[in-house]
């Protein structure tokens, strides 16, 4: 028989002291990993807070971008909705400026005695007019003024009577109108040379 150095006691002793032993070893690893590992979760916190905080950074540039955008766009918009309404009715005020044309003719008619203007034309001619120039619609003066080619188209020229006539508008040949401060319809004028 083999003698017995170590007794049971003395195995189940050594045992505990390994485990503890072990244990404080595994336990100094752990905090030297936990020491490591706190420090890369900080790491990878800070990172993902930049990361975060420049995406939305770049969200509220596009934000702002897509804004300001919009902005533009309303505002156009009622620009060209405004403009629109001014310009609506233009189509039927150039309809119109032939009927005005012939009472303007038949009114000169009148005024050198070779036809009557009765009293009611006369009153539909300053009615129709009036409504007119409610919408708008002026006329614009151009004999005696001088030319201007954005305002007077050239018909023909004469030699000019007097000095001062000179680069005037010596007759207007058919008036030109304006609706809310746009040309519809040029003066088209003889110009004194």
């Amino acid at each position: 028989m083999a003698i017995k150095l170590i007794d049971d006691s003395m195995i189940n002793k050594i045992r505990k002291f390994m485990s503890e032993k072990i244990e404080d070893t595994s336990l100094d690893k752990n905090k030297k990993k936990k020491g490591k590992s706190e420090k890369e979760t900080h790491d990878k916190f800070v990172e993902e807070i930049e990361t975060l905080k420049s995406e939305l950074e770049e969200s509220k540039d596009k934000y702002l971008r897509l804004y300001a955008e919009f902005e533009n766009f309303r505002k156009r918009t009622i620009r060209e909705r405004l403009e629109l309404m001014k310009s609506a009715a233009e189509d039927t005020m150039l309809a119109l400026l032939p009927v005005l044309d012939d009472f303007d003719r038949a009114k000169k008619s009148a005024e050198t005695g070779v036809e009557q203007f009765s009293e009611g034309v006369q009153l539909v001619y300053q009615k129709l007019f009036s409504i007119l120039e409610q919408k708008g619609l002026k006329s614009m003066e151009s004999t005696g003024e001088d030319f201007d080619p954005d305002w007077h188209e050239a018909v023909t020229d004469i030699p000019a009577p007097s000095e001062e006539m000179k680069g005037k508008n010596f007759d207007t040949i058919e008036k030109g109108y304006v609706l809310n401060d746009k040309i519809i319809r040029h003066a088209k004028v003889v110009v004194a040379k």
